[in-house]
């Protein structure tokens, strides 16, 4: 049987609709397999679930990122101490950001971030942890992001040249800035190493009323041959669960 990987983010669920217990329990009875980006106060309790913590995030802030050397001290020892969490937890991928231009032109981001990241690759290499730079639109959520194009985050990847520095890329972000997701699938997979969903426009629920055709893109991702996890992160209109469930129907092939 061919399926997909299930998560969900945190942030998008966990509000005072459901309390925490509940929407574990019911992302677990779904089929769900992990949760993305929870606070580290639950990460027992989704273990206790049965789930597995797909993700974290590896260092602050989505602004101030690894494009300015005055940030990479820092970073790098967050870093460090998130590589060794996410090792102890059983958590494959930190999340990092390129932080904003703030008049940075972009070739310079990608040097600048490929030295950051170097910092640390061989410290994420040894502990088995894979550092994913999240694709950003900075056209409707993160004005002035740097890494808002596919081509951007395969340069950086290339330069760092470690096959644990690969990309987050973002479904509904990537659908604001360049379009064309199947096909960008097809071409760069081998730098994808996490995805994220949301219905574009609105960054809300996978259904009818917005552009983007999951089962299609579900189908392109399996044919590349990825195990991975696909994460849930939108903001659910309704009620959160069952707009988990209805995502988790939407993307699970067989």
């Amino acid at each position: 049987m061919i399926r997909i990987h299930q998560s969900f983010a945190w942030w998008c669920f966990a509000n005072q609709q459901v309390q925490p217990e509940k929407l574990l329990r019911a992302a677990a009875d779904l089929g769900y397999e992990a949760v993305d980006l929870a606070p580290r106060e639950y990460w027992q309790l989704i273990q206790a679930h049965g789930l597995k913590i797909a993700a974290i995030d590896g260092h602050r802030s989505i602004e101030e990122g690894l494009n300015r050397r005055e940030h990479h001290q820092r970073i790098e020892q967050e870093l460090r101490a998130n590589i060794a969490l996410a090792q102890q937890w059983g958590s494959p991928h930190l999340i990092c950001f390129s932080g904003s231009r703030a008049g940075l032109d972009d070739q310079t981001g990608i040097e600048i971030a490929a030295e950051g990241l170097r910092r640390v690759s061989k410290v994420a290499e040894d502990a088995g942890v894979t550092l994913v730079l999240e694709m950003l639109n900075s056209k409707v959520d993160h004005k002035d992001y740097q890494g808002d194009h596919t081509a951007w985050g395969v340069e950086l990847c290339r330069l760092v040249d470690s096959p644990n520095v690969q990309l987050l890329y973002d479904i509904y972000h990537m659908q604001i800035m360049e379009g064309d997701v199947i096909r960008t699938i097809r071409d760069y997979h081998p730098y994808f190493a996490h995805y994220h969903t949301a219905g574009n426009p609105g960054r809300h629920d996978l259904n009818e009323e917005q552009e983007l055709y999951y089962p299609a893109i579900m189908r392109a991702i399996l044919a590349t041959g990825y195990q991975g996890y696909i994460s849930h992160e939108f903001v659910p209109e309704g009620d959160p669960i069952a707009a988990l469930k209805h995502a988790f129907e939407l993307c699970a092939l067989a």
